[in-house]
């Protein structure tokens, strides 16, 4: 991974935690392990990075063995190079250090004879579903299949599109958000709109129905950064309903945001045929919906 950086003055474990996913203790072991240089050097951790730095992080991609378990997967479509899954809400996607269980992946592990990049911590994840977001998404079943579906989705080849029901009343037809989207320095569990470290990040939208006090929209991506459609939503003044992190409204119950992932279109990497599928939201999503007409 390689970072331009663009102020001075911070400590560079502390500065690289807020832009990168690693947390300012991994960052700083790999300092002292030599995998992060700046302007081609090694460094320390109470280095203080200047406007115009290159910093290159270089960590080693940590290998695991996630146990296989037995759990009732939605498969939409399979070959064998990939599926398409209909994720859950209430069901994380993969693993994270510490938690090893419980999660997709797992499920993944046990029905599949194979999936890409194994030893990884996300092995089979091309792009990934936030816990209570529901809907649709692909699963790589080898090396090659990923990194030409990630390059696909980078190249903006993988048409995604998302049902979110949003607070307030949207009185336009359609909007874009182009706003850049980085971790938040005060809650490291968040992310928010910031021109500190944020990354470009582009949400556009169209709306479906108004209801009272709501708006269903549907959310085409053209980027896909973590909890994107949510922290752009709520930068708007129009956060998803349920959303008990973003927004700060009103939570109905304990179902999760009101965001489904409802529509792929791609052409298959390997064979290329077209590919386009769609689901509908799960009965919660219907039954919040119902609630406001």
């Amino acid at each position: 991974m390689e970072i331009k950086v663009d102020n001075s003055g911070e400590r560079i474990d502390s500065y690289l935690s807020n832009v990168t996913d690693y947390s300012r203790t991994k960052i700083s072991k790999a300092i002292k392990d030599g995998f992060v240089l700046v302007n081609n050097t090694v460094t320390s951790s109470s280095y203080k990075v200047k406007e115009g730095d290159t910093i290159i992080i270089s960590i080693p991609e940590e290998e695991i063995n996630i146990e296989p378990e037995k759990m009732n997967l939605d498969i939409i479509y399979e070959d064998e190079y990939l599926a398409v899954i209909n994720k859950a809400s209430g069901v994380v996607v993969h693993p994270a250090v510490g938690n090893y269980s419980h999660t997709l992946v797992n499920g993944l592990m046990h029905h599949f004879n194979k999936v890409s990049k194994e030893k990884t911590i996300r092995p089979g994840i091309v792009h990934r579903l936030d816990k209570d977001t529901s809907g649709l998404m692909i699963v790589a079943k080898d090396d090659k299949t990923h990194e030409l579906l990630s390059e696909m989705i980078k190249n903006k080849e993988v048409d995604r599109r998302y049902l979110a029901l949003v607070w307030g009343i949207i009185s336009h037809e359609k909007g874009r958000i182009e706003a850049p989207i980085g971790r938040d320095i005060n809650d490291r569990q968040k992310y928010t709109v910031t021109d500190l470290n944020g990354k470009n990040s582009v949400t556009n939208f169209s709306v479906i129905e108004r209801f009272h006090d709501v708006t269903l929209i549907e959310c085409k991506l053209e980027t896909g950064r973590t909890h994107q459609i949510r922290v752009h939503m709520n930068y708007i003044g129009h956060p998803i309903v349920n959303d008990s992190v973003y927004g700060k409204r009103k939570i109905i119950n304990s179902f999760g945001q009101m965001l489904h992932s409802y529509s792929l279109n791609f052409v298959h990497p390997i064979t290329k045929k077209a590919l386009s599928f769609k689901q509908e939201p799960p009965k919660e999503f219907y039954e919040i919906l119902e609630t406001f007409k």
